[in-house]
């Protein structure tokens, strides 16, 4: 896989004290196709309860991703995205070589993650389509956090 810089005043941190939820939330809630309108406590545990990967230019978060892991046989990558004005400039392919490449998600022996529309983007990393999708089970709530 061939490595690439990001570009000019951009860059990739696990810190969490680095991430602005307000941005996440806003993200999540309005643009994100798979969870209109969750609720920020949501966003906040699920913040809280992963490994999660900020995009920053300067200072300013403009994309995000987290991973939900036990750190030795499985992880779920999930809530990739990176805000419309700044993407074509090579963000989503540095946020997920900076996830892949991660020292606490070497070895798994399952990587799993759910898209729509980034086929091409996952593809590049390694994913594939589920080999025997019969041995997978689901519980759906699609308009979990849409109100009654």
């Amino acid at each position: 896989m061939q490595m690439q810089q990001l570009p000019a005043d951009y860059d990739i941190s696990t810190d969490t004290h680095r991430l602005d939820v307000d941005v996440i939330h806003q993200f999540l809630t309005e643009d994100a196709y798979w969870s209109r309108g969750i609720p920020r406590s949501v966003v906040e545990r699920a913040i809280g309860n992963s490994l999660c990967f900020g995009v920053y230019h300067r200072t300013a978060q403009v994309g995000f991703a987290r991973v939900v892991t036990d750190k030795s046989t499985f992880a779920l990558l999930a809530d990739v995205f990176i805000l419309r004005e700044h993407r074509g400039q090579g963000l989503s392919k540095g946020l997920v070589r900076n996830i892949v490449a991660h020292q606490d998600l070497q070895g798994l022996r399952r990587f799993l993650l759910v898209t729509s529309d980034a086929h091409g983007l996952y593809s590049q990393f390694g994913f594939e389509p589920v080999g025997t999708p019969s041995r997978f089970m689901e519980v759906v709530r699609p308009d979990i956090y849409r109100s009654a």
